[in-house]
């Protein structure tokens, strides 16, 4: 019996395929880059707003005006004024500063030790991995926020109790997802090469294993710093962070609760703060997430 020749009528089908594949393979790759593009925007322009606070705040956060006490948004005071006639929108201006140094340094304390953790963990296995994880199933048996409140009602309320708070505490959700990526990296063929040839355990850990597994780590860094901007903001809320005059979001939100139905503004517009920052790293966090994820295929 004859076969058939593919013909052409044979070959368009898969080309078209092919052709709607690679577009939209190419809306995907164009729709990643956008979020990363929209949500780096957003944490430039917020981070802009905080470095030149001086320059775009008509007034210090803790100049009073006696006379404008309680005043609602106008020209002369954008988001209103509030019960000591303190220009709510410099407030939230210069607030940036320290909800951005807030979301920053409680992550940077967690990933470095988490991370550590995590590559020893994973690299060494036997005792050391089961010492690591039994400390990190301890912490975990408690919950989050209850065992962040304790320690910083031990340490003492401010926002260097609650550095020290969410360093004591984090670091295991990073050694739990390092580790994870390092168990699978080490027993790739790079690394059975590079130990072949003589690295050291370190010169393995620091230069072949932990430029693969870090950009996990690196994403969830990214989401937990609005975890930590609203917790500090939580915190300062109940009394435990951040203390009023200070102009962070969460104590001004605070100090805004008991005007709530005369000033709405007070609070209003440090939660939209909180609001548009949380959204700005959520943004840039899936775009991270989706290119690293399109850059390993």
């Amino acid at each position: 019996m004859a076969t058939r020749s593919p013909s052409l009528q044979d070959a368009a089908p898969a080309e078209a395929a092919g052709s709607l594949r690679a577009r939209a393979a190419s809306r995907g790759f164009r729709w990643r880059e956008r979020n990363l593009l929209i949500g780096g925007a957003l944490i430039a322009a917020i981070f802009l707003v905080a470095i030149f606070a001086p320059v775009i705040a008509p007034m210090g956060p803790q100049d009073t005006d006696y006379t404008a006490r309680l005043k609602p948004p106008t020209a002369q005071h954008l988001f209103g004024t509030d019960n000591l006639g303190r220009d709510i929108f410099s407030r939230v201006v210069w607030g940036s500063r320290i909800d951005l140094q807030v979301g920053i340094f409680s992550v940077i304390l967690p990933f470095l030790v988490g991370g550590a953790v995590g590559c020893l963990a994973g690299f060494f296995g036997g005792r050391v991995d089961a010492i690591a994880m039994r400390i990190a199933d301890v912490i975990q048996a408690f919950p989050f926020l209850i065992l962040i409140i304790a320690i910083v009602a031990v340490l003492g309320t401010g926002l260097t109790s609650v550095y020290i708070a969410v360093a004591l505490v984090a670091w295991v959700s990073y050694a739990r997802l390092v580790r994870g990526e390092v168990l699978v990296a080490r027993n790739r063929e790079y690394v059975e090469a590079a130990l072949a040839m003589g690295a050291t355990n370190g010169r393995t850990i620091s230069r072949h294993i932990l430029p693969n597994v870090i950009s996990s780590a690196l994403v969830f860094a990214t989401a937990d710093i609005v975890l930590y901007i609203v917790l500090v903001t939580s915190l300062s809320y109940l009394g435990l962070a951040a203390q009023p005059p200070s102009p962070e979001w969460g104590a001004m939100i605070t100090e805004g609760r008991t005007f709530m139905a005369t000033a709405w503004w007070i609070s209003l517009f440090p939660g939209l703060a909180v609001v548009l920052t949380g959204i700005a790293f959520s943004i840039f966090g899936d775009g991270l997430a989706d290119a690293l994820r399109l850059g390993r295929r």
